[in-house]
């Protein structure tokens, strides 16, 4: 009798565990942090604690996450990837060549992304970027291409998808340079999307359309959404914003799940241009999309998956410059990224008609970067913006410096340098860098998540753990 009993005890038990390990997430978040390395991670958190005037770090909602571990990023062809091959990877995982977007090195064979297997088992699928809505990182999860630069072609693959949900700045190419064919926004409606413009526009009735994609308010002005330093208006659409959008729409049909993956793709390029300020308030920005997705999560603890995780890391940043002591705080006193001080120089200029002076520049630098007032500057520091503002105005025309996503004048480009320098930062490089990126996770299988892996791991867990 005790025999059967045990017997009977120990086949409950593993129908119990076949039960549980069979338990897949219903509801899956993908947060990619474009550029976003261990460093800009924990930059972030001493920065906030700084700014309270604490010594240690304030954690992010994200960092919080009960698993983590570190992911390798090299691509099929160089030990330093660019986001295309890191997208496919993390989309796919499949490796591929720089450059190439959702294919094989052969830039042929097709690499067909969690979101593609999600779709295809009925589960809906949300995209959103705080970039154009066909960038890498984006584009890797609905097209494929022998090479990221194929932004038309990309648009048109999109409107092809048939996923649910899309949300970001703009189409980087939405016509041919000959205009041969009807162009992204029409092929877009055409295949059954309400293109909205801004989240009060969604607010206003756009859960009751089946597809949309999702602009900013002026996406004539520019491919990317605005840093979020930048932001000066709650009609200027947002990673949040288009969070939120997202998941209102998703759950138009709760019972069929979702698969979205949300990009902070930003991050990167204030990385590109060694802007410490603002990948810091990007970063900021970005965690307050995972709230979202987290708050969602306490609602659903046993049917919800979240995962965070980056293609690279940008800028190879260090957390001191010798000193042995860094002071984050500083940077709270820039409200401008470089390339909007840029503008404003060049608004300025242009509205006088006349070169600015140097008092005008340094009540500029006061008001945006707090120099002299809030942030002390040394004789020497102060002397290489004074020899920046004569070789940028002092010598015919504005010379500008090319950076990866935008042009700065070399006085705005000196002023973020020595804001790093106050703030105790360095910069290794102006592009991407090898090192690791970090992975963090919360919900049903985020066990899976933990340890050293290989960027091509990640999706091919999320496929296990969600049975796609």
């Amino acid at each position: 009798m005790k025999k059967r009993i045990a017997l009977l005890f120990t086949a409950l038990l593993l129908v119990l565990s076949v039960g549980a390990k069979s338990k897949a997430p219903k509801y899956v978040f993908y947060f990619i942090g474009d550029g976003m390395g261990v460093n800009q991670v924990m930059a972030t958190q001493y920065y906030l604690s700084d700014i309270e005037g604490t010594l240690g770090y304030k954690p992010l909602c994200f960092t919080q996450f009960p698993y983590s571990g570190f992911v390798i990023t090299y691509s099929a062809s160089t030990m330093v990837t660019d986001s295309s091959a890191a997208g496919t990877a993390l989309a796919s995982g499949q490796k591929t060549n720089n450059n190439v977007l959702g294919v094989l090195p052969d830039r042929k064979t097709v690499c067909k992304s969690i979101a593609e297997m999600a779709h295809d088992k009925g589960v809906r699928v949300a995209i959103g970027t705080t970039v154009c809505i066909d960038h890498a990182t984006p584009g890797v999860f609905y097209a494929h291409q022998a090479s990221r630069d194929n932004y038309h072609q990309i648009g048109i693959e999109l409107s092809q998808s048939g996923f649910e949900f899309f949300g970001g700045a703009d189409f980087h190419t939405p016509f041919t340079k000959d205009n041969s064919d009807e162009g992204n926004y029409v092929q877009a409606e055409k295949a059954g999307y309400k293109i909205l413009n801004g989240y009060a526009a969604y607010q206003n009735g756009g859960r009751d359309n089946d597809k949309v994609i999702l602009f900013d308010t002026k996406p004539e002005s520019d491919h990317y959404l605005k840093f979020a330093i930048d932001r000066r208006s709650e009609e200027e659409l947002s990673l949040s914003q288009i969070t939120t959008a997202a998941i209102d729409f998703m759950m138009k049909e709760p019972k069929k799940g979702f698969f979205m993956m949300m990009e902070g793709g930003k991050i990167d390029q204030a990385c590109h241009g060694n802007d410490a300020a603002t990948f810091i308030q990007e970063t900021i920005d970005f965690d307050n999309a995972i709230q979202i997705a987290y708050e969602f999560y306490k609602k659903h603890p046993k049917e919800t998956l979240i995962i965070v995780t980056a293609d690279h890391e940008t800028g190879a940043v260090g957390l001191s410059n010798g000193q042995y002591s860094i002071r984050p705080r500083n940077l709270q006193y820039q409200d401008m990224s470089e390339g909007e001080l840029s503008a404003e120089l060049e608004r300025i200029g242009r509205a006088s008609e006349e070169i600015p002076t140097w008092e005008q520049i340094e009540e500029l630098l006061k008001e945006h970067f707090g120099f002299w007032d809030k942030v002390r500057l040394t004789n020497k520091q102060t002397d290489k913006l004074r020899q920046a503002y004569v070789e940028t105005f002092g010598m015919g025309p504005q010379e500008l410096k090319e950076e990866e996503y935008y042009k700065v004048d070399k006085l705005v480009d000196q002023a973020c340098a020595i804001m790093s320098e106050v703030a105790q930062f360095s910069w290794g490089t102006g592009t991407h860098s090898g090192g690791y990126v970090p992975v963090f996770a919360i919900g049903a299988g985020a066990e899976k998540f933990t340890g050293q892996m290989d960027n091509t791991e990640i999706p091919m867990k999320i496929k296990e753990v969600a049975k796609y």
